[in-house]
């Protein structure tokens, strides 16, 4: 059964049950003059009017947000038991009126039989089960309606009771029993009314629930990513928990690492709340523990810059940084070296005017270079070259030679293999060596990609 069938049907069982109740202590009350009794009619006919209202708030509540409802329709169950509020003080003053008037005029007692005593028992057993059937509802859907509802039905059980003492003192001579049993009822749905309007006005002016807020900022920093939660503002809607947050993210972190971060603090509040509706604002923010080189390439990145080969030396009082800085092939010169003299710009004011920056301008690759397969022939004399400028060395098994040929040049790119426990540096070292001797010996070759992996891959 649905979240919104379960709150809707709840409600409507709780109708047939108040329309049935209120008439019943009525009608009894009426018959027998006792002014306790029809109070407490009257406050289940409260009761029936804000049921109804409940049932179709809660039709409409759980409706998701649309063109002029951003936030949905939750709030109409705020506004409802706001209203039923209102209908409780009227009741309890019009009660307490009647009561004061009773006891001074010094009415007689209602005529005392065992029928008020039957209805008032069965009122009792009735309202406990719906003031739990509520209550259960109204805890797994989060509803203020149906707890408003839940309140309403557990406060009548002490109604009922006021005017069985009431009767009883009345049956025993005290004449002044039944009113005074009706300022009682009076003053219980004054108080209730009073508890409703507290916890509804908060609602309505978005006071954080208790605890909230603590809940939210944890099950945020407990993503992977988050470095620290700036802001948290949050306020409940219905059922729904509406979170806005600024957190801090590495800045070295790739879009898409900050869009995961993102759904998994949505993940996160949803398991925290049940329903929970989270705007994130991610502030890059620099770590402690960046390199050198991390906080370079965020410069670039920032700039629009393709950079790469990053080398940092540290000389003790002085940095010595060089870059390779890719631009377009075709730029002019002096175009190309004004783009390098501002990204030593931006690295000097990162580090200092004493760093020393050295750019290397090449040409950007194209991104997708016209380019057909070599014919068979071409391979093999270029993988025989290569497996004669690997033998003897630490690198072997030169295997998945591939050659094209675009209008840049011929691009090779080959698999070979290496000790497991050998260094990438030195590996490195040696396969460089290879593309080298290739290039010297092909000048046609214009990049070589070489692939190395251990024995067992």
């Amino acid at each position: 059964m649905s979240a919104q069938h379960n709150k809707t049907s709840v409600a409507a069982i709780s109708i047939f049950a108040s329309g049935g109740m209120a008439a019943a202590k009525f009608a009894v009350g009426i018959a027998i003059g006792s002014l306790a009794l029809i109070s407490e009619a009257l406050h289940s006919s409260i009761d029936l009017v804000a049921t109804i209202i409940t049932w179709a708030v809660v039709r409409v509540s759980d409706k998701p947000a649309d063109e002029e409802h951003h936030y949905g329709h939750g709030k109409l169950e705020s506004i409802s038991a706001l209203g039923v509020t209102a209908l409780l003080y009227v009741l309890a003053g019009g009660i307490l009126v009647e009561s004061y008037s009773r006891l001074r005029e010094g009415t007689p007692p209602p005529t005392i039989s065992a029928v008020p005593f039957v209805v008032l028992v069965i009122d009792i057993v009735v309202n406990l089960w719906r003031a739990r059937a509520l209550h259960r509802a109204a805890r797994e859907t989060r509803s203020q309606a149906l707890a408003a509802d839940a309140l309403h039905f557990a406060s009548d059980v002490l109604g009922s009771f006021a005017v069985i003492i009431g009767l009883i003192l009345a049956a025993l001579g005290f004449w002044w029993g039944d009113a005074a049993a009706a300022a009682a009822v009076a003053v219980m749905i004054a108080l209730l009314g009073l508890r409703m309007a507290g916890s509804t006005v908060q609602t309505l002016v978005d006071r954080a629930p208790e605890g909230a807020q603590e809940k939210a900022t944890a099950a945020i920093l407990g993503v992977p990513g988050v470095i620290d939660v700036e802001r948290l503002r949050l306020r409940m809607v219905g059922a729904t928990m509406f979170i806005d947050t600024i957190a801090k993210v590495p800045r070295t972190y790739p879009i898409d690492r900050v869009e995961e971060i993102k759904r998994k603090a949505q993940a996160a509040v949803d398991k925290a709340f049940g329903d929970a509706d989270l705007t994130f604002t991610a502030v890059p923010v620099a770590r402690d523990n960046e390199t050198v080189r991390d906080r370079i390439m965020v410069i670039a990145h920032n700039s629009g810059l393709a950079i790469h080969h990053v080398t940092v030396h540290d000389l003790g009082a002085k940095l010595i940084v060089g870059i390779d800085l890719e631009v377009d092939a075709g730029m002019q010169l002096d175009a190309a070296h004004d783009i390098a003299n501002t990204l030593e710009r931006s690295i000097q004011e990162e580090f200092g005017a004493d760093v020393e920056v050295d750019v290397h301008i090449e040409p950007l690759e194209p991104e997708l270079p016209f380019g057909v397969d070599a014919v068979p022939e071409r391979v093999r004399a270029i993988a025989s070259a290569l497996t004669e400028y690997a033998a003897g060395g630490e690198i072997y098994d030169i295997h998945n030679v591939r050659v094209r040929n675009t209008d840049a040049g011929e691009i090779v790119n080959f698999h070979c293999r290496a000790t497991p426990s050998m260094s990438v540096i030195k590996v490195h070292e040696h396969v460089d060596a290879i593309e080298r001797a290739l290039r010297r010996a092909f000048p046609s070759v214009k990049r070589v990609i070489s692939h190395a992996e251990p024995p067992r891959a």
